[in-house]
């Protein structure tokens, strides 16, 4: 009699988990679109000089990290059980600020440097099994950055194009007519984004603010975001 009600039960439970997912045949659609919103943190990777410019030696870093915004829209190829191909070009609005300290005083100069990022990558995606209502995954991939904000005015110019590989962690949650997918991802730029000054015209940067560029030989990009992705 036990064993009856236990087995009743398992089917119960069973067909009550089945009954209760939703959007069941959604991950069986060959192609499907949605949109992201996020927020994102833009920074940067330094190579300095290290070598005295008028008498002064600098060191650079990133005071602080700003918060920026981004939204984009998604693509997706189901490939298979697991894996989804995926193109999510987005707009990354952000700035960030370089520091510099030289070793003969305290003193901190600061340079923010405003970008609007549009970025073209394409993701390999490989979900886990789902669970009832969710499934974790793994994203990868890599793409191409277009600078759309250059300031030519600054003292540190940066180039126009980057190409970058991207790779975060997310989980889909699946609600009764959308899923919603909070997902994190870094991104590394390949590319020296610092345009020298010799590439620039000789009398177009103050000679005060030369050492802004003179101090590094490389600026490389590096992106962290927080998206929730709609689908």
């Amino acid at each position: 009699m036990r064993k009856t009600v236990l087995i009743i039960s398992i089917l119960a439970i069973c067909n009550f988990s089945v009954k209760s997912q939703n959007l069941a045949t959604a991950d069986y659609k060959p192609i499907h679109f949605g949109f992201m919103l996020g927020i994102n943190m833009m920074d940067f990777g330094f190579k300095p000089t290290m070598q005295p410019i008028n008498g002064l030696t600098y060191q650079t870093d990133i005071s602080t990290l700003t918060p920026g915004f981004t939204v984009g829209v998604i693509g997706d190829v189901r490939l298979g059980e697991y894996f989804n191909f995926r193109l999510i070009p987005a707009l990354h609005l952000g700035e960030r600020s370089i520091s510099y300290v030289n070793d003969k005083n305290s003193t901190v100069l600061r340079q923010n440097i405003k970008s609007n990022l549009l970025s073209v990558p394409i993701y390999i995606k490989y979900s886990a099994v789902r669970i009832k209502n969710y499934r974790p995954y793994l994203i990868a991939g890599g793409g191409v950055y277009f600078d759309l904000s250059r300031d030519r005015q600054r003292p540190v110019l940066l180039q126009p194009v980057d190409y970058f590989i991207d790779f975060g962690v997310g989980c889909t949650f699946y609600f009764q007519y959308f899923r919603f997918s909070p997902e994190i991802k870094f991104a590394l730029g390949f590319n020296n984004m610092l345009t020298p000054l010799s590439d620039r015209p000789k009398d177009f940067i103050p000679d005060n603010e030369k050492y802004l560029s003179n101090s590094l030989t490389k600026l490389s990009s590096r992106l962290f975001t927080l998206v929730f992705n709609f689908e």
